[in-house]
């Protein structure tokens, strides 16, 4: 697949953060894409090191025909190609770590040991390296050995019996969170060890887990007092302690937020529900919190008879925070989207032909110091040859050509 794409609304600025910082990325799929996608947005030289047959397997993930998924997680990226399974090809990517600030993969544990590239030689090599390791479970522990699949990770981390109604049964966060969560986490600690490099001139191993990631997020939540008090983890989309949550209206859902003694008492007020409001059962927080359930069914009697317009208004105009729950098309046809280049149309490689209906992130922190890189769509596989074997190991036209002759590039 050699077709890619690019962004044509921004051009580079000096403001780049990482401007400078050179990354090979060695990874496959989601995750390590992931964390390469965050450093090359800011600006970052990120080199993609890619089979030489078949490339990244993101490019044959394909909606409509387009290369969607290879657009979006290897924009701003280079491609090059290298056959790692030669003795030749291991010893040009060695030659390449002496030239990079980082090094990202996310084999399966084990496999980079067993190859001509192990983690000591890489930071022997180049003792300066930050070597950016992820996976589903970790390289050590009981269960680095298993296949990780974001399915399998938000099963056994605990989030889908977390997630769900508490009638129903456990259900999965309906994206790959840990696949691209944990990048998050993996990209602003590159971002710590570059700030130590800068200072002691020494690189770091970091060793990113899938399923500690989510373990993580999870017990931000007061999880133990959940499991203490013996209450169903699963609330689905209510609060366990208040009437917050989702309430079906004549034409859609709205979801409310009661989180205080004002809130509620205006939500009452707004309701003309006074009579919920004198109720003793109902006047202290213990005593909501019991009779929960029959609150919210008294609460959905009435502000089920409105549609959203007049509900939402009704609501907002008493100062109870309440959004409607909109469609996944809603969502994305939003001009706040646009406006804030959150999200931006598709173009393709070299052209301004936009790819209907095709949509592609931005960067959702803006800087004042300027723009950030374009978005230029994943790179058509091993384009940037040429340009960093000639730039980085000086390599003439005779050797490139000898290598693809032999299978190396």
């Amino acid at each position: 697949m050699s077709e890619s794409f690019h962004h044509k609304e921004f051009e580079p600025t000096a403001s780049c953060p990482l401007d400078g910082v050179r990354v090979l990325d060695l990874s496959r799929l989601v995750s390590g894409n992931m964390i390469s996608l965050q450093l090359a947005d800011f600006g970052a030289e990120v080199i993609k090191v890619e089979d030489p047959k078949k490339g990244d397997p993101l490019r044959h993930w394909d909606i409509q025909d387009q290369p969607t998924a290879w657009k979006v997680y290897s924009r701003n990226k280079k491609s090059i190609t290298l056959d790692l399974r030669s003795s030749e090809g291991s010893a040009l990517l060695l030659q390449l770590v002496e030239e990079a600030d980082v090094f990202i993969e996310n084999f399966r544990p084990g496999t980079l040991e067993k190859t001509d590239f192990p983690p000591d030689k890489l930071m022997q090599t180049n003792p300066n390296l930050i070597l950016v390791r992820v996976s589903g479970w970790g390289q050590t522990g009981p269960y680095k050995d298993l296949p990780a699949h974001d399915h399998q990770i938000q099963a056994m981390s605990g989030i889908m019996d977390m997630n769900g109604a508490a009638d129903g049964p456990p259900t999965r966060v309906g994206f790959f969170v840990g696949d691209l969560v944990t990048p998050l986490y993996a990209a602003y600690s590159i971002l710590g060890a570059l700030r130590v490099k800068e200072k002691t001139g020494q690189g770091q191993y970091l060793d990113a887990s899938m399923i500690d990631t989510l373990a993580t997020l999870m017990f931000m939540e007061p999880v133990e007092h959940i499991l203490d008090e013996g209450k169903p983890p699963r609330a689905g989309n209510d609060a366990r302690h208040d009437v917050t949550g989702l309430y079906r209206l004549t034409d859609g859902d709205v979801i409310i937020t009661v989180g205080s003694p004002l809130r509620w008492e205006k939500l009452c007020r707004a309701l003309d529900a006074e009579n919920l409001l004198n109720d003793p059962r109902y006047a202290t927080n213990a005593g909501r919190q019991e009779h929960v359930d029959t609150l919210r069914q008294a609460i959905q009697q009435r502000l089920g008879r409105h549609n959203c317009v007049d509900g939402i208004a009704l609501l907002e105009g008493a100062g109870v925070p309440v959004a409607r729950v909109r469609t996944l098309p809603e969502a994305v046809n939003d001009r706040h989207f646009r406006d804030r280049g959150t999200l931006k149309p598709m173009y393709r490689y070299g052209s301004s032909e936009a790819v209907e209906p095709g949509i592609i992130s931005g960067f959702p922190i803006a800087f004042s110091g300027g723009e950030l890189p374009k978005l230029d769509g994943g790179a058509p596989l091993g384009q940037h040859n040429a340009e960093i074997f000639g730039k980085l190991l000086n390599l003439d036209e005779l050797a490139l050509q000898n290598l693809k002759k032999n299978g190396v590039i």
